[in-house]
């Protein structure tokens, strides 16, 4: 797994410790401390010495008394630190029109001049480069410029100080593809896998990558910029429109990281895309058609015309909306920092982003090659609430997707491990509608398997809703609980609402021990986009591929794995000193077709051990009786 989000990169459950900090162990607090200090540019290990970002040589402790502070302010949600949302306010244009009492006459640079100029206008040249324009009186219609306030002033942003695309040879790349790349190498980097030791014993048809995002790449590089220029008097540039489709992270990863020509796409659902793409992956492998997938998901909507959209909708808890909620004056810091409140007396959600790529392979290639195991997911369920009042309310399709996905774990593991050792990882958007919907959603499920008392997680209380990202950094947080049995709990909170249906769910306001075999990871997104995907523990994923391989196929993967183990920490170590190098290749390896040997059944491609099998399943048989 790897990925970036408002609590840190994935990998090494960076993220996830940031989310029970104040509970782990001294030594791992530090160590969390200490690889966001790196990542977050306050200092770095360079020649055996902690350097900080004034220069001045220091010790690991020194260090992270120094910037621990900081470092706590200025990850998970907070105050937005991009300065269009700051004091000055948001560029915009104010329509407006002006009743002109007499003629007005001014001078304007003949590039400035619109094409064609209106017809009521008298233009007179002055010389090749301006013009003087009379514009007779009566009325005038005309854009002013203003500075709007930002009425959202709260997201779960990356960490400050970092920026994805500073680690690579990114030209003018959208903000979300730039954390496609990161992430995606965070991901191959934590695998301690070389992506050709992998492709090398597979046919190239036999990978695939499912990655996308929610709604695009809508910052000024792709189509925000794109879709604004000709009001803003701004170019169109001819990467905005091509970078702006929602599936560009499995094309980047495709083009510039894994090289793969096996299948490709990338579902979006709302804010369960991450498990839309997950879901076509379980499909490819548990039906042989893959035995490698990469999935993933990226989004960075944290813009002032997407944050302004969400807000509109009632959906985002704005400054105002928080104000009235805690009675309130003014808005500190603090408050910022407890904007999402899932299943509490809350306002709306909190925009966020992030990147989360995890890597799926079929147990038989896992064990081959000594693969670590995180965890297994046995499948995806998806599907769609029917008859609805507006596209946006909740409907019934959750308590499907949940139904299915407790009662396959149930099949797996039996009565008591679902009663006794399982959690929910909530949607939990901290919206008024979820805390009702979702929490009944999970009653009558817990009902119907009697479940007396369900752990329930929420982590977009620290941040924030990433929408189509937000399973992933749910995965992400469910791996980490796996690895060090805590839970975390909604710490924005201090009593859970009167109208969540609460009777057997168990909510925590801080960490919490637990023994999980499993997470139901659930997801409810805008239109009736549900999924739930059950994750496995990696104990419990052991055993079942003990039962099916046998303990001698398990003893040798261990061996093999131990390998992985040391790689994986290689990068490790670089990583938590503040080394970053992302995978981009681009323009490397680039084939035209003529390069190819193409026979009836294979196709052999330069660069791949393995040709592409041409054979296809024929579900007809043949006509010619052949």
């Amino acid at each position: 797994m790897g990925g970036i989000n408002a609590a840190g990169r994935t990998s090494s459950h960076q993220s996830y410790k940031r989310t029970v900090l104040d509970a782990l162990p001294d030594a791992e607090k530090r160590y969390t401390l200490t690889g966001l200090a790196t990542l977050m540019a306050r200092a770095s290990f360079e020649d055996g010495q902690w350097i900080d970002a004034d220069g001045s040589s220091m010790d690991q402790e020194t260090m992270i008394a120094r910037h621990r502070d900081w470092i706590l302010a200025h990850t998970n949600i907070r105050r937005i630190e991009d300065p269009q949302f700051g004091d000055h306010g948001i560029a915009a244009n104010k329509k407006a029109q002006l009743s002109l009492e007499t003629p007005l006459t001014f001078m304007l640079s003949r590039r400035q001049l619109p094409d064609p100029p209106p017809a009521h206008w008298d233009v007179r040249d002055i010389d090749k480069r301006k013009v003087e324009v009379t514009v007779p009186a009566g009325p005038l219609d005309l854009l002013l410029p203003e500075n709007r306030d930002a009425l959202v002033k709260s997201a779960g942003q990356l960490p400050t100080g970092f920026e994805p695309s500073a680690f690579y040879r990114s030209v003018h790349h959208p903000r979300g593809l730039a954390m496609t790349i990161f992430g995606a190498s965070d991901c191959l980097g934590q695998s301690g896998f070389e992506w050709q030791t992998i492709i090398d014993r597979l046919d190239p048809d036999e990978v695939a990558v499912y990655a996308s995002n929610s709604i695009g790449q809508l910052d000024q590089n792709g189509w925000g910029g794109l879709l604004q220029s000709f009001v803003t008097g701004q170019r169109a540039t001819s990467k905005q429109m091509p970078l702006g489709y929602g599936q560009m992270p499995a094309d980047f990863l495709n083009a510039y990281v894994l090289g793969s020509v096996g299948a490709t796409g990338g579902m979006l659902g709302a804010c369960a895309t991450f498990l839309y793409n997950l879901r076509l992956a379980t499909e490819d492998i548990k039906h042989g058609r893959r035995r490698v997938v990469m999935v993933g998901t990226s989004d960075a909507p944290i813009t002032p015309e997407v944050v302004e959209g969400f807000r509109v909708m009632s959906a985002l808890a704005d400054d105002a909306s928080l104000k009235a909620l805690d009675a309130l004056e003014l808005l500190t810091d603090e408050d910022y920092q407890r904007a999402s409140r899932p299943f509490a007396l809350n306002c709306g959600f909190t925009i966020a982003e992030s990147a989360q790529f995890i890597l799926l392979m079929d147990d038989g290639l896992a064990l081959e090659l000594g693969a670590q195991i995180l965890g297994s997911v046995p499948d995806v369920f998806v599907n769609a609430d029917g008859w609805k009042r507006s596209i946006s309310a909740p409907g019934i399709g959750n308590y499907v997707t949940l139904g299915k996905s407790v009662s396959l774990a149930r099949d797996i593991l039996g009565d008591t491990a679902i009663r006794q050792r399982s959690y929910l990882h909530a949607h939990g958007t901290s919206t008024p509608k979820n805390r009702i919907t979702e929490s009944h959603v999970f009653d009558t499920v817990a009902r119907a398997f009697g479940i007396e008392q369900w752990p329930v997680a929420a982590i977009k209380s620290f941040i924030g809703h990433s929408q189509g990202s937000a399973p992933g950094d749910q995965i992400a947080s469910a791996l980490g609980t796996f690895e060090y049995g805590l839970m975390p709990g909604i710490e924005s909170i201090d009593a859970i609402a009167d109208d969540v249906v609460a009777d057997r769910l168990a909510f925590s306001f801080s960490t919490r021990p637990i023994e999980a075999d499993v997470s139901f990871v659930n997801a409810k997104g805008f239109g009736g986009n549900n999924a739930t995907a059950p994750i496995l523990s990696p104990e419990v994923t052991e055993r079942l591929l003990t039962k099916r391989h046998g303990e001698k196929a398990m003893t040798q993967w261990r061996h093999r794995r131990d390998e992985r183990l040391a790689d994986a920490a290689n990068y490790e170590t670089r990583a938590q000193q503040g080394h970053f190098e992302p995978c981009y290749r681009f323009g490397e390896g680039v084939l035209d077709g003529h390069e190819l040997e193409m026979r009836d059944d294979a196709l052999d491609i330069p660069g791949y051990a393995h040709p592409v099998s041409l054979k296809a399943n024929n579900p007809f048989g043949r006509l010619d009786g052949e």
